[in-house]
C-alpha cells in the first residue's frame, strides 16, 4: 500500500512501449515459477511485467502524483528507438526524472545488452538525453567487468545520475528434480546476498565519476543505506525490503536520522563519500 511519506522518491518500475504498437509481448513478464528465496536473498526472473506506458501516463501517474513526492518513470526499451520514443512520451507529463534501465537481466533484448557495452551505453543515453530536459538517471548492471567504464559512458553522454546495482545474474537448482528452480533457469539476484558487492561497486563509481550515484543492493536497514552514503552514493534506493515488510522505506529514513542525531549530523547528505579506506 501506498501513501504520503516523507522519504524522496517513488520510482515507478519499468514501463515498456505498449504491446499492440511495439507487437511485442515481453510485457506480460517471464513465465512461472519467476520468484525463489535463496540464502539471504531473492532470485526473480518476472522480467518486465507491465502494461505499457500510455496505461502508466492514464491510469497510474494521476494516482501518483496524489501521494505528494517526486515521481521517477523508469523505462526499459527493447531498442535505442523504443527508449527515445518513451523519453518523448514523458516528456510532456508530469514525472520529474526519467530512470533509463540498461540492466534488466530477465529479459532477451535490450536493458543488460545495452548495459553491457560503454559504446552503446553511450549511443543510448546520448540519444535520449537530446529529447529530454528531465533529470536523466542511468540504471547500471554490475554483471560487466568494469562498471566504473559504464559509469563514465553514461556521465559522457549525458546523465545526470547513475544507480547502481541492479541484481546480478544468478542460478537456483531444485536438487531433486533437477531442474533449475525458475522457468527462466536464471534470474536476478537481490537482497542482503549482493550487499558487498553493490558497496564495491558504488566506491568505484564514487572514484570515477563527478555525478551523483543513487545506490542500492541488499538494503535493510537505515546502517545498511548509511554504508552505501559512506560509499560514495548521495541517495539510495530500497527494492527487496518492501517485499518483506511495506513499511520499510519509512522505518530505514527513520534510522537513518535516528544515527545521523546521535553522531551530530546536520544532514544525511554529509555521510556521502566519508569512507576512509586503510
Amino acid at each position: 500500500m501506498l501513501r504520503r511519506t516523507s522519504y524522496g522518491e517513488y520510482i515507478r518500475q519499468d514501463r515498456c512501449p505498449d504491446p499492440e504498437e511495439s507487437g511485442d509481448r515481453s510485457v506480460i513478464g517471464n513465465d512461472t515459477p519467476r520468484v525463489a528465496e535463496t540464502g539471504s536473498g531473492l532470485l526473480n526472473s518476472v522480467g518486465l511485467q507491465n502494461p505499457g506506458l500510455a496505461a502508466f501516463i492514464a491510469t497510474e501517474l494521476p494516482f501518483m502524483l496524489g501521494l505528494g513526492t517526486t515521481i521517477i518513470a523508469n523505462i526499459a526499451g527493447h531498442s535505442l528507438e523504443e527508449n527515445v520514443a518513451m523519453a518523448e512520451h514523458l516528456e510532456p507529463t508530469a514525472v520529474d526524472g526519467i530512470e533509463l534501465n540498461l540492466s534488466c537481466p530477465n529479459v532477451n533484448k535490450g536493458c543488460m545488452a545495452f548495459g553491457s557495452s560503454a559504446p552503446l551505453i553511450e549511443e543510448v543515453v546520448r540519444a535520449v538525453r537530446a529529447v529530454t530536459r528531465k533529470p536523466l538517471w542511468v540504471k547500471l548492471t554490475p554483471n560487466v567487468t568494469s562498471i566504473s567504464e559504464m559509469a563514465l559512458a553514461a556521465e559522457a553522454a549525458g546523465a545526470d545520475a547513475v544507480s547502481l546495482i541492479n541484481t546480478l545474474l544468478g542460478l537456483a537448482i531444485d536438487r531433486k528434480s533437477r531442474r533449475p528452480v525458475l522457468r527462466n533457469n536464471t534470474g536476478g539476484l537481490s537482497g542482503p546476498a549482493v550487499k558487498p558487492v553493490a558497496l564495491r561497486m558504488v566506491w568505484d563509481v564514487y572514484r570515477a565519476v563527478k555525478i551523483p550515484i543513487i545506490g542500492m543492493g541488499g538494503i535493510m536497514s537505515g546502517e545498511d543505506a548509511l554504508e552505501f552514503m559512506l560509499a560514495g552514493a548521495s541517495a539510495i534506493q530500497v527494492g527487496t525490503a518492501n517485499l518483506i515488510r511495506p513499511t520499510a522505506c519509512q522505518d530505514i529514513l527513520n534510522e537513518m536520522k535516528t544515527v545521523a542525531e546521535s553522531e551530530n549530523m546536520m544532514s544525511l547528505s554529509e555521510y556521502t563519500g566519508l569512507l576512509q579506506p586503510w
